[in-house]
């Protein structure tokens, strides 16, 4: 995928969030989902898809198929997830509900929670007058979790390399 491509899925899933569209709803009258429902992403990937990994490799094995109405690829059996490749490398995977990480942060967690799973994580300050999320940047050496929320609850997560992560909260989101 190229790097506008990577963009416009950024403002795609950016716009899905803002109008609503994606996210779980909270309260007690919402019921639980089944156990065991939720995948889990960690620092190093998704089952057997590793950050780093090739667009061809990941197709080859099965895992990456190319969507007629999408920007780019998908992975197979992961619709709450979308791939990001720079130099047809994964470098980041945003992950939507019921995604979670080790620490079981998805979308819809509180803010307080995911700063209790995540202590050092970084603080960073949407621009004003912009549309996007505020963040926290929880890195763990070359690999980060970006938890954007509205100072409530996360909207969304983007996994993988902590220097595209930072760079795409830096540099904002637009059209492939």
């Amino acid at each position: 995928m190229k790097l506008r491509q990577f963009v416009f899925i950024a403002t795609l899933m950016t716009a899905a969030s803002i109008s609503g569209s994606g996210v779980r709803p909270l309260g007690p009258d919402v019921p639980a989902r089944p156990v065991g429902d939720t995948a889990v992403v960690g620092l190093s990937g998704l089952d057997e898809i590793e950050f780093g990994d090739t667009e061809q490799e990941l197709t080859r094995r099965g895992v990456l198929r190319a969507e007629g109405d999408a920007c780019g690829p998908t992975l197979a059996g992961h619709g709450a997830t979308s791939p990001i490749f720079v130099d047809d490398r994964l470098v980041l995977l945003w992950l939507d509900d019921p995604m979670s990480t080790p620490e079981g942060i998805t979308v819809g967690t509180p803010v307080s929670e995911v700063l209790a799973s995540y202590p050092l994580a970084t603080r960073l300050d949407a621009p004003q007058r912009t549309y996007r999320f505020d963040g926290l940047f929880a890195r763990d050496g070359d690999r980060a979790y970006l938890f954007l929320h509205d100072g409530t609850a996360v909207r969304e997560i983007i996994a993988g390399y902590a220097d595209w992560a930072r760079r795409l909260f830096d540099e904002g989101y637009g059209p492939c």
